[in-house]
């Protein structure tokens, strides 16, 4: 079954890695183009991560994941090569009101990472549900080079439009044409 698409606003959602290693640090990575109130726990951290909880002044802890760490956490990402461990996670967070993403155990996801363009306000997600995640990547790469990264300017433009035009008709005419122009220069831009 295929997983529906949905932007989960992170405001106020408390995140939590259970892992140190590179999986960790690539969700780790994507997260923090959203959020910072991220929370790690792993005995051992690699160079990268370590690197991104601190220019991020994340909040980690160095020790072995231990039942209840999950407690109070929205979501929850096991990033770790126990698949037992994983597993139990999974189960764990079923007690609590939380998402839980296992790595690279499809049946112990609620959710899925997508592959992703991101430029500015625009993100764009790719899904094959787990088929084939190097498709859902060249696919991304593609859209990136597609999309000029003037998009981030003219949607903060189009933001003020839609801020200081009073809402109607002619505004969704004006916008909508103003969105369609932009696009159609898109070959002359590249």
């Amino acid at each position: 079954m295929a997983y529906f698409p949905a932007f989960i606003k992170f405001d106020n959602k408390k995140i939590l890695i259970v892992g140190g290693g590179y999986i960790a640090y690539e969700k780790l990575e994507h997260l923090l183009d959203f959020t910072n109130n991220i929370t790690l726990i792993a005995k051992d951290y690699n160079e990268n991560t370590e690197k991104l909880i601190n220019e991020n002044s994340l909040e980690y802890f160095k020790k072995l994941y231990v039942e209840g760490d999950i407690k109070g956490f929205d979501i929850i990402i096991a990033a770790v090569d126990d698949f037992n461990l994983q597993e139990s996670i999974y189960k764990e967070s079923r007690n609590y009101n939380c998402l839980c993403n296992c790595v690279d155990l499809q049946k112990y996801c609620d959710f899925i990472f997508p592959s992703y363009v991101k430029k500015g306000d625009l993100t764009i997600a790719v899904s094959t549900s787990g088929s084939s995640p190097a498709m859902a990547k060249h696919l991304r790469i593609w859209l990136n080079k597609m999309i000029p990264d003037s998009i981030v300017d003219f949607l903060k433009q189009m933001r003020e439009y839609r801020k200081n035009i009073p809402k109607g008709k002619e505004r969704m005419q004006f916008l909508d044409k103003k969105a369609k122009n932009y696009i159609s220069t898109w070959k002359e831009e590249k």
